[in-house]
């Protein structure tokens, strides 16, 4: 899971594409950079680790001149976590550095076709999805004598997986998605609203619509599943190819990943989040309410959850844990040892809020275990009488290949260890999850366009050695 964004012809393109990747700083959080096309119609980048306050400064964003750009925001799922990972990636073609490109997603056949480019004499610089997609379009397009919009649609029929990705080649901007639409993308506007279809002028694109607030755009629409989208100076807009198949967005993406205040394949993501609290409270009959009964968030991602089971509850909701706004979110760190550090960095109980009382915890998911057992063990030693550990996801129990860095099934707790066993090792007097089929409830009649691969194995694109929904899969190389 990454963040993206562009910003096609508007004045100060690299500082819009910088404040728009600063809202959507919680896609990715280890490294970040910005392409722009110069006025001699050249790309210049900047890419560094760390966040984005940090590496697209003011002196880096005046630097970036221009009036197209785009931007990226990296948390790894393929590659090392350096500098030559981030993005976005220049591509040289033999008119020079006229095309740049950054995607938010993770394919399949990544290493197939990297095998086939390198056979072919195609040099890599790193090691993900971006760079691939980018040289795939650039040989059809020199070798084969594609126009860019042909190459981009051959690539789209040939990768499997996830890709919300954006394209500047020379005076154009292009905006493409993978025809399941796994990951959120969508295109908003800075002008002022009038009928029909804008000029391209202004034109904004992100992964979330929470970005657009902080520049003033307006959301326009999702890029949809299977579409490309031409953007040239002066003119409208281009649908220039559309083909869908089967919608499988990341359900992942509501739960956890997206801001509350974003709206992603057509769903508010904060009343999502009421709804699945409110059903999980639905299902809580033998919890019996009370006035030592408090519904507690592991805030942030879970706060809406929380609050949509303590109203359909008629509890007490409360904020009894207070987090560090300066750490970042720990699932999304690379390694279990930054994820177990930033537990104890970032949260700490509310004095004197727990003694006595009986504590409802809800977290989003449960993945491995470790960082909730840490802090039912806070809660525990402030004064909680009882905790009873209520998690917004069904049970975590396959790899996600589509775009976020799950760990391996035997990594996965709920691949280890019974419901009873994973009460006890969280030291929870009670433990329960959101179930799969509830999702009928909650995706109304748009249950089968929800990809809900990490919790029933339900793979539309299986990786390789993956034999069954029973069968544990092959990690991608």
């Amino acid at each position: 899971m990454c963040g993206i964004a562009g910003v096609f012809e508007s004045e100060g393109a690299s500082g819009l594409v910088a404040s728009i990747l600063f809202a959507i700083q919680h896609r990715g959080q280890e490294s970040c950079g910005a392409a722009a096309r110069d006025a001699a119609g050249r790309i210049v980048a900047h890419k560094g680790m760390g966040l984005v306050k940090q590496v697209l400064d003011e002196e880096v964003q005046a630097r970036l001149s221009g009036t197209t750009a785009i931007g990226h925001v990296r948390y790894p799922t393929a590659g090392c976590s350096d500098e030559v990972n981030a993005q976005p990636h220049a591509i040289e073609l033999a008119e020079g550095p006229v095309m740049a490109i950054a995607s938010n997603g993770d394919l399949i056949n990544y290493g197939e076709l990297r095998a086939r480019l390198e056979r072919e004499g195609v040099v890599f610089k790193s090691d993900n999805d971006a760079e691939l997609i980018g040289r795939l379009i650039a040989l059809y397009h020199v070798r084969d004598g594609l126009t860019i919009e042909q190459a981009i649609a051959r690539v789209q029929g040939e990768l499997k997986g996830a890709f919300s990705t954006v394209l500047m080649y020379k005076d154009r901007l292009y905006a493409f998605r993978d025809p399941h639409g796994f990951r959120p993308f969508v295109m908003g506007h800075l002008g002022p609203e009038g009928d029909g279809e804008p000029a391209s002028e202004g034109t904004v694109f992100a992964s979330e619509c929470c970005g657009f607030g902080i520049i003033g755009a307006r959301r326009l629409r999702e890029v949809k599943p299977g579409e490309i989208l031409r953007l040239e100076k002066g003119r409208p807009v281009v649908s220039v190819s559309h083909a869908p198949l089967q919608p499988r967005h990341c359900v992942f993406e509501l739960i956890y990943f997206s801001r509350p205040d974003s709206t992603i394949f057509g769903e508010s993501v904060y009343q999502t989040r009421e709804r699945i609290g409110a059903c999980m409270a639905a299902k809580d009959g033998t919890l019996p309410n009370g006035d030592d009964l408090v519904v507690l968030p592991v805030p942030d991602s879970s706060n809406f959850i929380a609050l949509g089971y303590a109203r359909a509850k008629k509890a007490e909701f409360g904020m009894g844990l207070l987090r560090n706004h300066y750490v970042g979110r720990t699932f999304i760190k690379p390694t279990q040892a930054s994820r177990d550090e930033g537990v104890k960095q970032k949260f700490n109980p509310l004095p004197d809020f727990f003694p006595g009382r009986r504590v409802v915890l809800i977290d989003d998911s449960i993945v491995r275990g470790t960082s909730l057992r840490k802090l039912v063990r806070m809660v525990r030693a402030a004064g909680a009488r009882e905790i009873h550990v209520r998690i917004g996801s069904p049970k975590v129990i396959g790899r996600c290949f589509y775009g976020i860095d799950t760990p391996t099934r035997e990594e996965l707790i709920a691949n280890r260890m019974s419901e009873t066993e994973i009460c006890d090792y969280l030291g929870a007097d009670s433990l329960r999850w959101l179930e799969v089929d509830d999702f009928e409830g909650l995706l109304p009649g748009r249950r089968q366009d929800f990809c809900t691969a990490c919790f029933d194995m339900d793979y539309i694109y299986p990786p390789e050695g993956f034999a069954a929904k029973t069968n544990a899969p092959v990690a991608r190389t």
